[in-house]
């Protein structure tokens, strides 16, 4: 289990972090050890957080944007492009994300929201607010 494998890790490098600077396990060395993961993990993207601000952004409803309909498909589509981008998940994991679609719908939003950034400059600042918004 890759969550076992995450804990053994950190084990191992709050082991190899108190022997080196020889001292006591605590809870505050631990917390030293594991800072930088710590860190990472609070500035990581969930893709529910991702799909919340782009439909508040665009004034949908959430269910909109997950529905196997084909409205609201470019809000969709850019909600899947800043997923790609935002996030380490793999393309089947985002296309799950999305109500089940294909890891090639992933592929072609991203295409897709590409491509019209490049010709529409109102969509290319609306992704570069959503972007910044997430961000933080």
């Amino acid at each position: 289990n890759a969550n076992v494998r995450e804990l053994e890790g950190a084990l191992k490098r709050v082991e190899a972090y108190v022997k080196f600077h020889r001292r006591a396990i605590s809870t505050e060395t631990a917390k030293e050890a594991l800072k930088d993961i710590l860190i990472a993990q609070s500035r990581q993207i969930s893709v529910e957080n991702i799909q919340k601000t782009v439909a508040d952004y665009y004034r949908i409803k959430m269910v909109d944007l997950l529905s196997k309909k084909r409205t609201r498909n470019l809000t969709r589509q850019i909600a899947m492009a800043l997923a790609r981008e935002l996030t380490t998940m793999s393309l089947p994991e985002i296309g799950n994300a999305f109500g089940g679609k294909d890891h090639s719908t992933v592929i072609h939003a991203c295409k897709v929201t590409g491509n019209l950034r490049a010709l529409d400059t109102t969509i290319d600042a609306d992704y570069k607010v959503l972007l910044q918004t997430l961000r933080g």
